[in-house]
């Protein structure tokens, strides 16, 4: 029993760097990828094994990162894939900054996220798909960017959402209602001039060329 508790031990001391090296390196991608007016971020040392002394960095108790609060950082620049390997980040935020570029389908890998909150940026491209992923979500929050394309239906999976808001943006087709949707107002989709409206029955409508970017 002795020697299966140290190998167990063992192990944890092992894989906690691991786990430590990874996060670090993924937030430091994102740290070169924005300008930093501020210096918001200057204790992101890329040195430092634990990105867990790093400023607006919250973990857990086993050092996994599981906040990032970077709303009205002055932040701008893109977000980056990398973000999708932080496996128990619980929030993300990164709202009121003038962050560029798509949002990346990696942020689909985050499946321990509760709140998205990426408001107020000048983001553009399509809501990536992979967000259904997201099971324990509760709050997506999109609006205020520049955004398009179809509001994807897989979403509509999403059995813990509360809040959602995708309005202020460019997003075209027609409005889901079905699944977790049925619950939303037209708020959550206002000030998007291409939005259509409710799918009627859970049918799409398509425009004349049959085409929505």
């Amino acid at each position: 029993m002795r020697t299966c508790t140290l190998f167990i031990v063992l192990v944890s001391l092992i894989l906690a760097p691991t786990n430590a090296n990874t996060e670090g390196d993924a937030l430091y991608a994102l740290r070169r990828a924005v300008k930093d007016p501020g210096n918001v971020l200057q204790s992101w040392d890329p040195t430092l094994v634990d990105p867990c002394t790093w400023f607006h960095v919250t973990c857990d108790g086993d050092n996994r990162v599981t906040r990032l609060d970077l709303g009205n950082a002055k932040l701008s620049g893109s977000l980056v894939p990398e973000l999708g390997k932080l496996e128990r980040l619980q929030y993300l935020e990164l709202y009121t900054n003038d962050l560029v570029g798509p949002i990346p389908k990696e942020l689909g890998g985050l499946k321990s996220l509760m709140s998205l909150d990426l408001y107020h940026n000048n983001l553009t491209g399509p809501i990536p798909a992979s967000l259904s992923k997201l099971s324990n979500l509760k709050f997506l929050r999109l609006n205020d960017n520049r955004l398009t394309g179809r509001i994807p239906r897989d979403l509509t999976k999403l059995g813990n959402i509360k809040i959602l808001d995708v309005s202020n943006n460019d997003l075209c087709g027609t409005i889901p209602t079905t699944g977790s949707f049925s619950k939303f107002t037209e708020e959550s989709f206002m000030n998007n001039p291409r939005l259509e409206g409710p799918e009627l029955m859970g049918f799409v409508r398509y425009d004349a060329a049959g085409s929505c970017k």
